[in-house]
């Protein structure tokens, strides 16, 4: 059996690592890797990259030195909730087994105790970090609505709050990383790229996917550098029911991008539009139309 001393790695216990008493778990099992499945909407990525590459050398020299921990499924099947990386290392380093401590938990259980064990790593996307929190007040909501007859807003705030006291951040830091969860895959994959920032993408979340969609392409095609003031532009337009694609554009590319000089005053405008309508209205009624013209054109 291959060597498996820690002495170079300082643990204090395995309660620490997987936030579960060992003594509810019992002893290590060793289980058949073909009987173990990721957890269900895992939202941490597990990638074949040069530290799973140590992982696998570690494993290949020392064993699997921290077993992961599973709840049992079905007959002989078993649902990872800590180890998913270790599982593939396993996987990529030739061994059958893997040892893992068993628990029986419900779902909301799991999802806490699957959040717990992996949040706290050291690199961590904002992707990863925002369906984990989300996850997780979900799951404390839940165990909170059986347990509490009181409206289900008031059990949300109060596991948001529960949320940002254990992690050390605040309210508002676990509604905004919630946020990002309402963004298209495409614009979140920019902000794990640090190509949108985190605080605009949070503005950009609350529009709308089409419009969300039409923002990402001026990113894309041209360029568009997405600051905390054009995204609140942007939630502005959206919430006013006055955001299109040609709003889209007027907000995202300058004026320097186009050699042409254009301007609307009332002069231009009063023989369409009494003085009935509003600004806003006037606005809406003739950027609606340019929408519906440039979609024509396609």
């Amino acid at each position: 059996m291959a060597n498996r001393s820690a002495s170079k790695i300082h643990i204090e216990s395995y309660d620490e690592l997987l936030g579960v008493a060992i003594s509810e778990t019992g002893a290590a099992m060793e289980i058949d890797i073909k009987k173990l499945h990721p957890f269900k909407d895992h939202p941490f990525h597990v990638v074949d990259d040069e530290k799973m590459s140590e992982l696998v050398e570690s494993i290949k020299k020392n064993g699997v030195m921290v077993p992961g921990l599973a709840r049992k499924t079905g007959a002989n099947e078993y649902e990872i909730i800590s180890g998913h990386r270790r599982k593939r290392a396993c996987e990529l380093a030739g061994l059958i087994t893997m040892p893992f401590f068993v628990k029986e938990m419900n779902d909301d259980e799991a999802v806490v105790a699957m959040v717990d064990a992996n949040i706290q790593r050291e690199e961590i996307l904002p992707s990863e970090r925002a369906f984990a929190l989300k996850m997780k007040v979900d799951a404390i909501s839940h165990q909170g609505e059986r347990s509490d007859l009181s409206s289900t807003p008031t059990v949300q705030r109060l596991s948001v709050d529960e949320v940002g006291e254990e992690f050390g951040i605040s309210r508002e830091t676990v509604r905004r990383y919630i946020r990002l969860t309402e963004l298209t895959p495409e614009l979140l994959d920019l902000v794990d790229k640090r190509r949108l920032g985190f605080r605009p993408a949070v503005d950009i979340s609350y529009l709308k996917k089409k419009d969300q969609k039409t923002v990402y392409e001026f990113i894309i095609d041209d360029r568009v550098s997405i600051t905390m003031d054009l995204a609140k532009k942007l939630r502005t337009l959206s919430e006013e029911g006055t955001l299109n694609v040609a709003m889209i554009q007027m907000v995202l590319v300058p004026p320097s991008k186009s050699d042409r000089t254009l301007k609307l005053n009332e002069e231009s405008l009063v023989k369409y539009f009494d003085k009935s309508f509003s600004e806003e209205e006037i606005k809406k009624v003739v950027f609606g139309l340019l929408d519906d013209w440039a979609s024509r054109r396609g």
